[in-house]
């Protein structure tokens, strides 16, 4: 074959080179493969084969019991009080006394035992998630906020840990509202009003939080003997209702207590719906009284073994509080009637119309039809009182459940948001992370819940508030059900709880209630709680914080990642799907920043790129260098390999690096600049380096800038340290003056980190290697850097040809639909070079001369066995022609390209074993010295583009 005027098998770009077997407009040609333009003999192919070290042995578990606070005397609490108690205390709130009444009257005892179920249902999976993720590692301080960020990463847990606080903080206002509607009601009874019911509540939920406030800044001591009084005034109060249930009185039956009759059980067993109320708004008043769950889990950090106490106490409580309130429901259902008007004179008087249980038992309440009545279920908050032995306990009741209820609600908020502050998700929070006193107490948390609390007891309307905070509990505990679901279905060996009654399943059913019982309870307000966690959620995403807890986030995508891996391997590569996958020989990242952004160009977001460190000695900078290029916002893996010089560490990671598809196909090392002044055996390794890719199939591109790549000597404080570079720093700004050289090499080191202005690309495919020098300059025109610039396409010809290779290229072009700006023919590329470039590079491969003419045959044998770099003077005869090549493609890239932005030229080859390391290194040298950067790609004359859908 003849190539501009010559003969050589390297075939030019020709577009039957890239048709299909069975092509309908044209016969396929196949080009010279690698092999015969690059080996002087066909040789074995190297076997492929897997690393042959042993399997790296299991981890041992090590023991890993938190060490306890240095501070002495810090106050910690078992599984009852600290878990048992408050959660207890928290779920027997304000619903339990002045609100189940009138649940038990609108639904009826029936449906009310049914939304007692469901919420229980609800809670009880969230238990047993919460005791899952409680017991699968030591748990510190911040409770659902902890046990969500760890399981599933920052950007749920730090989402639904500000939500959470949030809620915590609003369900304190709940429960002192409840408490000041009992206060008020008995001014109300005395006629004590101060000004009116609304504002008395406003005053009296202000003073109650400023009261609790203080006995939470005391300390968590305090706080916790205020506990164990109210819960013996609580459990004294429900035990109250229960005796007084079985005394009855005369007096109280105008108001619509008899005592347990099965007529007014199975009249108030079905439901009687009233104000525009239905079963859902009943059960999103009800649903904040099972919220309480998280209470023992919120301080965690003050447990004394959370792994224990966590499920213990928090299954036992849903358990005693869930019996708790269907008795009561049962109860209140059994022994009132709906309406009463509190008048003895009510009797019964005409038995035929009046068909209700009252009219049994000798009442006539008919009248409270129209409305008016005040007594009954329907109508009196305060019915339990009524029921009750002794009223006044029922009150003091009122008062433990609400008071303990926000008072655990007070004490939670904080300690969440706390442990949010101290993980820095948010910034600007982190004024709230400071802790004072031996229990580390977030007194400025305090102080923000009280303003969050406040500025909700204002509302005073307790039916208003408690659906606000339904939505933000639920999505809570959808996201603990979900973690568990989400870690159990990554696998991830670190997924051990010692808690094992739990299902991964039924914790993904609890996930998907929470959200339909969200939508169900207020549709908008879901939309609301769902959007402000989706846009928190983008938040931490986007600032990516800095931490690393073994999510399950990371766990699935390591599951997802290898999936995938593991299926790509059963699909044969596609001309379609090529990309460039990139090993580049780049040393330390920061050492060669030009080389590693120009190649990130092109990969980014569309191949794999891996930087690969040949090292002579061991060293523990992976992490480090890693983190160089998350931060630099490069897109590649950092891959350090031990061997003896750089040819047998670039074998190693030529042929381990990568796994099943995502493997290297592309060979990217910087120019070797300086290389005459060198010692030859380096030369030799580097250009043995480029035989051994070829060798192995790789493709292979090497950059060159005039001032060259490494800048690691700049630093002056040796290859580690690099965390200055890639900035742009000035002189002023290092220990000393850089010499104008240094100065212009790191200004150069940034030319491909900047958006390259409007120019070319001059392309110069020469040979045809399969379309790699030609797809690397379209991926990078595809780049905003590179968008301004045009792709001009260079290729040889012959003088009498000109227009016909010109149309042809345009026509192989636009099938491959890659835009061009222009099409150069060189009709004469094959003109002798001038007589002073022969006369430079005469001068260049001097020094390397074997010169055998001028010694005895056995020293020149013995001297180019020793050097056998060294230039023979019958293979510098046999490849005149291809040298002078050399000399006139720099004369005419000059000519051309030499305002250039990039220039992607065809790399010239050598046969290996017959062309020396010496005159290769010469051939690269005069074709791309005195130029704006210059890429010289090879592929390895497979097709990477097709013009076939």
């Amino acid at each position: 074959m003849r190539t501009f005027g010559h003969n050589t098998i390297d075939a030019v770009p020709n577009i039957d080179f890239y048709r299909q077997t069975a092509a309908p407009f044209g016969e396929k040609l196949t080009r010279p493969s690698l092999s015969e333009l690059h080996d002087e003999l066909d040789k074995e192919p190297f076997e492929e084969g897997l690393a042959n070290g042993e399997e790296p042995s299991a981890a041992e578990e090590a023991a890993a019991l938190a060490a306890k606070e240095a501070a002495g005397g810090a106050v910690k609490f078992g599984w009852i009080k600290g878990v048992l108690v408050r959660c207890m205390l928290n779920i027997w709130g304000v619903m339990l006394f002045i609100r189940m009444s009138w649940i038990v009257g609108q639904a009826g005892i029936g449906l009310t035992i049914g939304i007692i179920l469901m919420a229980t249902v609800v809670t009880t999976i969230t238990g047993l998630s919460t005791s899952a993720i409680a017991t699968n590692g030591f748990v510190r301080g911040g409770g659902a906020y902890y046990l969500i960020s760890r399981s599933l990463g920052p950007e749920f847990g730090g989402s639904i840990g500000l939500i959470f606080a949030f809620a915590n903080a609003v369900a304190v206002a709940m429960y002192v509202v409840g408490f000041a509607e009992t206060v008020v009601e008995m001014l109300n009874d005395v006629d004590a009003l101060m000004i009116d019911k609304l504002n008395d509540i406003r005053i009296v939920g202000t003073l109650t939080v400023i009261l609790l406030l203080g006995i939470s800044v005391a300390g968590m001591e305090w706080e916790a003997k205020a506990q164990i009084v109210l819960l013996v005034i609580l459990l004294g109060a429900i035990a109250n209702y229960f005796v007084g249930a079985f005394m009855t009185s005369e007096a109280k039956e105008p108001k619509g207590f008899f005592g347990y009759h099965t007529a007014i059980l199975v009249e108030n067993f079905g439901p009687d719906f009233r104000d525009e109320e239905t079963f859902f708004s009943v059960f999103a008043i009800f649903f904040p009284a099972a919220t309480g769950i998280l209470a023992g889990a919120n301080i965690s950090g003050d447990l004394t073994d959370p792994q224990s106490a966590i499920p213990k106490g928090t299954l036992l409580a849903i358990l005693i509080t869930g019996i708790t309130y269907v008795a009561v429901a049962v109860s209140a259902g059994s022994c009132l009637v709906r309406d009463a008007t509190g008048d003895h004179n009510d009797t019964v008087s005409d038995t035929v119309n009046c068909t209700d249980a009252a009219c049994t038992l000798g009442y006539d309440f008919s009248i409270c039809k129209e409305g008016g009545c005040q007594y009954g279920l329907m109508n009196d908050f305060q019915a339990m009182s009524l029921v009750s032995a002794f009223g006044p306990l029922i009150t003091a009741g009122i008062f433990s459940a609400t008071l303990s209820s926000a008072l655990a609600s007070l004490v939670s908020a904080p300690k969440v948001f706390q442990a949010l502050c101290k993980d820095n998700i948010y910034p600007g929070l982190g004024v709230f992370a400071k802790g004072y006193g031996k229990n580390n107490e977030p007194l400025r948390g305090y102080m923000l819940t009280f303003c969050i609390g406040l500025a909700f007891i204002l509302i005073a309307e307790l039916n208003i508030i408690a659906p606000i905070i339904s939505n933000f509990f639920l999505a809570s505990y959808a996201l603990i059900n979900f973690s568990v679901f989400h870690s159990s279905l990554a696998s991830s060996p670190g997924w051990r709880p010692s808690f094992k009654y739990y299902n991964m399943w039924v914790s993904l059913v609890g996930a998907i209630l929470c959200c339909v019982v969200m939508f169900v309870i207020n549709w908008w307000a879901a939309l609301v709680t769902l959007l402000i966690v989706l846009a928190l959620y983008i938040y931490v995403s986007y600032k990516k914080p800095d931490v690393n807890w073994g999510s399950s986030t990371q766990a699935l995508i390591y599951n997802q990642a290898l999936t995938h891996c593991l299926n790509l391997t059963g699909v044969e590569d596609h001309i379609k799907n090529f990309r460039p996958q990139c090993l580049v020989l780049a040393g330390y990242p920061s050492s060669r920043p030009a080389l590693v952004q120009l190649v990130h160009s092109f990969t980014k977001n569309v191949s794999l790129m891996v930087c690969g460190h040949i090292r002579t000695e061991l060293s523990q900078d992976h992490a480090r260098c890693q983190r160089w290029l998350n931060k630099k916002r490069i897109k590649a893996f950092y891959a350090p390999v031990f061997a003896e010089n750089i040819r047998h560490g670039a074998q190693l990671l030529l042929q381990a690096v990568g796994l099943g598809r995502l493997k290297p196909n592309t060979l990217v090392m910087g120019f070797k600049n300086n290389w005459s002044k060198g010692n030859m055996r380096d030369v030799e390794i580097y250009i043995n380096t480029i035989h051994d890719a070829f060798d192995l199939q790789f493709g292979v591109v090497i950059l060159r800038l005039e001032e060259g790549l490494d800048i690691s000597h700049i630093q002056g404080q040796g290859p580690p340290v690099f965390i200055f570079l890639y900035i742009g720093f000035t002189q002023t700004q290092m220990k000393s003056p850089l010499n104008p050289n240094d100065q212009r090499l790191l200004e150069n080191s940034l030319l491909f980190k900047k958006k390259q202005g409007k120019g070319t690309i001059d392309v110069w495919w020469l040979f045809d290697d399969g379309g790699l020098t030609l797809l690397i300059p379209y991926l990078l025109t595809n780049r905003s850097k590179w968008g301004d610039c045009r792709i001009r396409v260079f290729i040889g010809g012959k003088i009498n040809r000109i227009d016909h290779d010109r149309r042809a290229m345009a026509t192989l072009l636009s099938r491959f639909r890659i835009d061009f700006s222009d099409i150069n023919v060189l009709g004469d590329i094959n003109t002798k070079p001038k007589k002073h470039n022969k006369v430079c590079f005469k001068k260049l491969i001097e020094p390397f001369r074997l010169k055998e003419d001028d010694m005895e045959q056995e020293a020149a044998e013995r001297i180019k066995a020793l050097e056998s770099w060294r230039i023979t003077d019958n293979e510098l005869e046999l490849y005149k022609a291809k040298s002078n090549r050399q000399i006139r493609l720099n004369e005419l890239l000059k000519e051309h390209s030499s305002s250039a932005k990039l220039i992607v030229m065809s790399m010239p080859l050598a046969r290996k074993g017959t062309v020396s390391s010496a005159l290769y290194m010469c051939w690269l040298e005069t074709l791309s010295k005195d130029l704006p950067p210059l890429l010289l790609v090879r592929g390895n004359h497979q097709s990477v583009l097709t013009f076939y859908s």
